[in-house]
């Protein structure tokens, strides 16, 4: 799960919101792991001194982060997996820094011609390096990210094609051409998986992911690459801070 962090306690949050934030710090400090049981509704009530349609509201604020899931006449459960990670460096280093193993699987790497994405991306030439991935944790055989990945052209970058990516790496292929991101601009939205991409995630067609688009530009602005990734909510969120 990506970039989760924890929140101050606000005085003056709503009850709902309060209990959601206390039992959230829980979730995210580890004191409640994966797979534990929360207390009783009962029990939360008497803990926070507050009503059960209170408890609920603040379990269900809980439920949409995807830190908890309910099961109706069982109780809640941690769903959240302990894992806060960085993706600077790529998917694949940020796991792997937690004791996960990911199987990278490369669908496609090929210089395509593509005028829409220029158009959008405002470049003057329309190539672009096309690679695109899919990654699994090799423990659980599950797909966690479909990754289509788009860089514009540039001397250097045509001789990937036949020699491949550096170590396996995209990120490590680009800064080895001396191509650095200092910044850019990310999107997120849901999406429903469209049969191909359910295909690849081994998921029924229509299930819902996390969609980002990532632009990322070098120090002078120019567009380094741009990605767009399809991400399994079960291992990952968008948190915000501001």
């Amino acid at each position: 799960m990506a970039k989760i962090k924890a929140r101050a306690l606000s005085p003056a949050a709503a009850k709902p919101e309060r209990v959601a934030q206390i039992l959230e710090r829980d979730i995210l400090s580890g004191r409640l792991r994966y797979g534990s049981q929360l207390e009783s509704e009962n029990a939360l009530v008497r803990r926070f001194a507050v009503s059960r349609n209170t408890v609920r509201k603040g379990l269900e604020t809980l439920a949409d982060k995807g830190l908890i899931t309910t099961r109706v006449g069982i109780g809640s459960f941690v769903t959240f997996d302990g894992h806060t990670i960085d993706n600077a460096l790529g998917w694949t280093r940020a796991l792997s820094t937690q004791n996960e193993t990911i199987e990278t699987k490369l669908l496609r790497l090929e210089c395509v011609s593509d005028a829409s994405l220029a158009m959008t991306l405002k470049l003057s030439l329309p190539d672009f390096l096309a690679v695109d991935r899919v990654r699994s944790l090799k423990a659980a055989g599950r797909v966690v990210s479909i990754e289509r990945s788009r860089v514009p052209l540039r001397s250097g970058i045509e001789s990937v094609v036949g020699d491949g990516l550096l170590k396996g790496s995209l990120s490590a292929t680009l800064i080895a051409a001396g191509l650095r991101g200092e910044g850019g601009e990310e999107w997120a939205e849901i999406e429903c998986l469209n049969a191909v991409d359910a295909a690849l995630a081994g998921v029924p067609p229509g299930t819902a992911f996390l969609r980002t688009r990532r632009l990322v530009r070098d120090s002078e602005d120019h567009v380094v690459e741009y990605v767009v990734s399809l991400l399994d909510p079960r291992h990952f969120a968008l948190h915000l801070a501001f």
